[in-house]
């Protein structure tokens, strides 16, 4: 028998085709094991970092709580955050 346990018409030529006509695939696997979940927030990441960049925002760096405070500083103070941005404290008075 060629096909696998669950295979409802039980007539394929090999194992292969039972599986292909199954449409079964391959699950993610990255390099060094890693999974779909883990490469998707990297990428998420990544794409955040690209797109505030292109606003004119440089953050401290591309992990997502980096970016995420760079956005913040950004709209209180009305300007791109990065390596000129300065915040002045509150005059007092």
């Amino acid at each position: 028998m060629a096909c696998r346990s669950g295979c409802k018409s039980q007539d394929h030529g090999s194992y292969h085709e039972c599986l292909r006509a199954a449409g079964t695939k391959v699950a993610f696997c990255g390099q060094g094991g890693g999974d779909a979940t883990t490469q998707k927030l990297w990428d998420k990441e990544l794409n955040l970092y690209r797109q505030v960049r292109k606003e004119g925002i440089q953050p401290d760096g591309t992990t997502m709580p980096k970016i995420v405070h760079a956005m913040r500083e950004s709209d209180k103070a009305g300007a791109a955050y990065g390596r000129d941005f300065s915040r002045a404290d509150p005059m007092p008075g």
